[in-house]
């Protein structure tokens, strides 16, 4: 079991790049490449604060894959 995202998802919807999310969450934009491709698992504080960006729940951003 992996933790997956749909980051690159919601950015598309939200006309975010990678760079944007990272400004308004305060990371580098590499950290948003990394999440998206799920080579890093976020904090709980990151993945929150990207979650509210989107107006979503943690849930519905990251998730479990089997």
């Amino acid at each position: 079991m992996r933790l997956s995202n749909k980051i690159r998802v919601f950015r598309a919807e939200y006309s975010l790049s990678q760079e944007d999310l990272a400004n308004k969450v305060g990371v580098r934009r590499e950290t948003i490449g990394h999440l998206e491709s799920n080579k890093y698992m976020p904090s709980l504080k990151l993945a929150y604060d990207i979650a509210k960006i989107f107006d979503k729940n943690i849930e519905e951003v990251f998730f479990f894959d089997d």
